[in-house]
């Protein structure tokens, strides 16, 4: 029998509308059932959290057009020890912006090119304020990454 895969949700929220989408990407992933899903705040993830997963889903607001600060800090402290192991991790990434988003998720996708993962679904940036259909937009990405890791296709 193989391992379980394990798909961890690390993000920032300030003002809860990361948290609200954060919230709906934990649910869709819960769907796939065969994956174990652990979210946590990016100040409270670490390495061991890392490198015990098998698939990466990063949230964040947009911050003057870049990540939060909390999962830069995420990244400043899981890069050296993670480095060279995580080569090819899925992982993807949902933007809470009050502009256009693009900027957070350039720059975290310069980050994850240089741990080596791979970008398994577009981006999910919502702006303004969060509707209904984006909620289920997130909820549709935390399902597609766990179905995805428990059907061996990433």
């Amino acid at each position: 029998m193989s391992e379980r895969k394990r798909l961890l949700i690390v993000f920032h929220t300030q003002s809860g509308n990361t948290g609200r989408l954060a919230d709906a990407v934990l649910a869709g992933a819960r769907r796939a059932g065969e994956v174990d899903t652990v979210m946590k705040r990016a100040f409270d993830a670490g390495t061991a959290d890392l490198l015990a997963c098998h698939g990466l889903l990063l949230g964040t607001p947009e911050n003057f057009g870049y990540m939060s600060g909390a999962l830069k800090d995420f990244f400043d402290r899981t890069y050296y020890p993670c480095e060279g192991k995580l080569t090819g991790l899925p992982y993807a990434v949902f933007v809470s912006a009050g502009n256009d988003g693009t900027g957070a998720v350039r720059e975290i996708g310069r980050i994850a090119n240089g741990y080596g993962w791979k970008a398994v679904a577009e981006a999910l940036i919502v702006r303004k304020e969060i509707t209904p259909s984006d909620l289920a937009s997130a909820e549709e990405l935390g399902e597609a990454l766990a179905a995805g890791l428990a059907m061996g296709v990433f």
